[in-house]
């Protein structure tokens, strides 16, 4: 290779290793990994083959092995959750083109806005997201010279789902339905506001009671966290708990490891549902919708629980627009029932103000 495209990496304050190279004078970046081995290997499986022009008698390659090829060097630097959504998410996609060699597809642009059209609305955006998001790599590798995913039209966001919130008595009614184990997780799920995924992979480890206060880990990458106050009604399902020795996880199943989601939801939260009587839709997920009303109507600030939750204020605004404009959630001083429960302060809490009440306590 040339000189003056020899790669090296540095060590970022985050701890990744970004990878640096120059080429014609003038230093690139492609991108930070997990380890400086990754980052070096990610320059010869996809940088260097790319300045030598080398991948492009690979253009024959199919749809399947660009995905193939596109996960397994995108592993080196996303999340495995992230991984594993964009290989379901090209599921259709593949079972329409999987067998389609590259050179083919980019010239069937018509085929995929037929296709696209055909989507159901309500998954479609996230379908050709990732669509487009592996055909553009396939551009970047060089076994494509378009992107007909891309070219296909655009791919509008849907609007975000009415946002659904238990009442008390409903949480109640739900909780009667389900043992000790599952009453727990629910009561928790609507006190904490942290995402099915996250709630059932929770260790004890996480769970700060003198300081009341949560550490939720890995959700978008490996080495993210953030704290999550603990009201007194999530600390009470933990109290309901029986403990076990055998698995680290909170809301252990039966053969140790973390709760089963898909299963609880189809076996016990869908037939619970419809047995309680209670409003439909009523989605697992709609535990978080409730606790961000809960925290909006004691008045936490947007700001405050776009942390908390583990999301961006953006995200928070368009999900939970109607409450923030709506008189049934508008801000006041934090009652016991909530925010001196939770250790959560009111308009202009900050999270250091948070875990210092919560200290407090």
């Amino acid at each position: 290779m040339p000189a003056e495209a020899r790669p090296r990496a540095r060590r970022l304050p985050s701890g990744r290793w970004q990878l640096r190279y120059t080429v014609d004078g003038q230093t690139r970046s492609g991108g930070a990994f997990q380890s400086k081995t990754d980052a070096l290997n990610h320059y010869r499986d996809v940088v260097e083959p790319e300045l030598r022009g080398a991948s492009g008698p690979r253009r024959d390659l199919t749809l399947r092995d660009l995905v193939d090829t596109y996960l397994e060097r995108h592993g080196k630097i996303a999340q495995t959750t992230t991984i594993a959504t964009v290989r379901w998410r090209m599921r259709r996609p593949l079972q329409e083109f999987g067998d389609t060699a590259l050179v083919d597809l980019e010239k069937m642009t018509d085929e995929v806005a037929g296709f696209a059209a055909k989507l159901p609305v309500r998954f479609g955006y996230s379908v050709m997201s990732a669509f487009r998001q592996t055909c553009a790599a396939g551009v970047r590798y060089g076994y494509m010279t378009t992107n007909p995913a891309k070219l296909a039209g655009r791919n509008p966001a849907p609007p975000p789902r009415s946002v659904r919130v238990f009442t008390p008595a409903e949480l109640k009614t739900l909780c009667g339905e389900f043992d000790r184990r599952g009453a727990a997780a629910i009561t928790f799920a609507a006190a904490t506001g942290l995402r099915p995924s996250e709630w059932a992979y929770l260790e004890r480890r996480d769970v700060d009671r003198t300081r009341r206060i949560l550490t939720v880990r890995g959700t978008k990458t490996k080495r993210s966290f953030r704290e999550v106050p603990l009201t007194a009604p999530a600390l009470h399902a933990l109290d309901s708990l029986v403990s076990r020795l055998d698995s680290p996880y909170v809301f252990a199943g039966l053969k140790r490891g973390p709760f089963d989601v898909h299963n609880f939801r189809r076996r016990e939260w869908n037939p619970a549902v419809d047995s309680s009587g209670i409003e439909k839709p009523a989605r697992l997920y709609d535990l978080r919708s409730t606790f961000a009303s809960n925290a909006l109507a004691a008045g936490i600030t947007v700001y405050e629980l776009a942390r908390i939750m583990g999301t961006s204020v953006a995200m928070i605004e368009a999900h939970y627009g109607a409450l923030l404009d709506s008189p049934r959630v508008a801000p006041r001083a934090p009652g016991r029932r909530f925010g001196h429960e939770s250790g959560m302060s009111g308009r202009g809490g900050t999270p250091h103000t948070a875990r210092m009440q919560a200290a407090r306590t």
